[in-house]
């Protein structure tokens, strides 16, 4: 089992976006680890979790979890049918926790001419509460770098945010239209800016989304974005 201790050694072991978006975590007090192919990177704050990101061949991925998946708190992440393979292999059960989805793309994409990063994030969290409360981005937090949004009449209307961003994929969160403007296409306007400017910036655009979230989903997808089902594995009590 080999010690990866740079972002260099970490984007040479592994071209999975999703590990390469774990690589922030060797700059936070987090450690990555590769073995027999795969990789994993324990992430101290990674969105609010502490997380172990695994990504590579099945058997690797056991080993690894076996060696660095036991912590309080501890999320290991991974992609969900790895996950389900990986927990055949484990001495001792593990259970899958709630599945959700990991989107992402490279490449360009226009640039909309009415969005803009927001200077002002006064009328961000009002909009987040009516339209999104379930956000795991807010203004002020952690990790959330910057806001985008569309005004109308002077109002806030649609937001989205940069957050937990890697060296070379950038990461889109806090996406929020309000309902009273919902239909009028503003979260792909707002998306496609975001994410041309994170693509522009890091190569690699990424986002969470819910594995229910049909018409997000089908958003994403119209932007380029490709799906993939991720989940968390927990010891079984």
């Amino acid at each position: 089992m080999r010690r990866l201790r740079t972002t260099a050694e970490l984007q040479d072991a592994s071209p999975d976006p999703l590990i390469r978006w774990a690589s922030q975590a060797l700059s936070a007090g987090g450690a990555a680890w590769e073995h027999r192919g795969a990789v994993a990177v324990h992430a101290p704050s990674l969105t609010r979790r502490r997380r172990l990101v695994m990504s590579g061949p099945p058997e690797g991925v056991a080993s690894l979890l076996a060696a660095h998946g036991r912590g309080v708190n501890l999320r290991p992440l991974l992609e969900r049918s790895l996950a389900h393979e990986v927990a055949s292999l484990m001495p001792t059960p593990w259970v899958e926790d709630k599945p959700f989805g990991w989107m992402d793309r490279s490449g360009t994409l226009p640039l909309p001419d009415d969005v803009g990063w927001l200077a002002d994030l006064d009328d961000v969290p009002p909009l987040l509460r009516t339209a999104n409360p379930a956000s795991w981005a807010w203004p002020g937090e952690t990790g959330v770098r910057r806001w985008a949004g569309i005004h109308r009449d002077r109002t806030l209307v649609a937001t989205a945010a940069e957050a937990w961003s890697s060296a070379d994929v950038g990461f889109m969160m806090g996406v929020s239209v309000h309902p009273s403007h919902a239909g009028q296409g503003l979260g792909r306007r707002v998306c496609q800016f975001v994410t041309s400017s994170l693509l522009s910036l890091y190569g690699t655009c990424a986002l969470f989304v819910e594995n229910y979230n049909v018409p997000a989903i089908a958003l994403y997808r119209r932007l380029g974005f490709a799906y993939r089902d991720i989940t968390t594995l927990l010891p079984a009590v």
